[in-house]
């Protein structure tokens, strides 16, 4: 289920390929004093019965790459490989994406600062 801030992912009934999972994916964008326009994200969830919160930031220009980064936390918690958080459903994907470069205000073709790939751990 996607509402503009906020993705919510689900597997209601553990399978032989899959747990039982409970995942939410929350957005904003925050103007840092030095690094400009950060993407702030909160994700915190559920998974086997086990719970987990984690927080991270990218750069403006790094942001897109936001799909990654959940997918490692998620895979880190204990969601196999083979689930794609947030790939399932791409027109939920594509609001999003649409959403978070809206509040960003970037667009195609802008440059990307290398530093940020690193300093953003991608």
């Amino acid at each position: 289920m996607f509402e503009p801030g906020h993705l919510h992912r689900g597997n209601p009934v553990a399978t032989t390929d899959q747990p039982k999972y409970s995942i939410d994916l929350f957005y904003e964008v925050r103007q840092d004093p030095v690094e400009g326009p950060m993407l702030h994200m909160r994700m915190a969830g559920e998974v086997a019965g086990k719970a987990f919160e984690e927080q991270f930031e990218l750069h403006r220009d790094t942001a897109f790459n936001f799909a990654s980064v959940a997918s490692r936390i998620a895979r880190k918690h204990g969601l196999p490989a083979n689930t794609s958080l947030l790939l399932r459903d791409h027109q939920e994907y594509d609001h999003m994406f649409a959403d978070i470069r809206a509040k960003l205000g970037s667009h195609t073709g802008d440059p990307v600062n290398l530093d940020h790939l690193e300093k953003d751990g991608l």
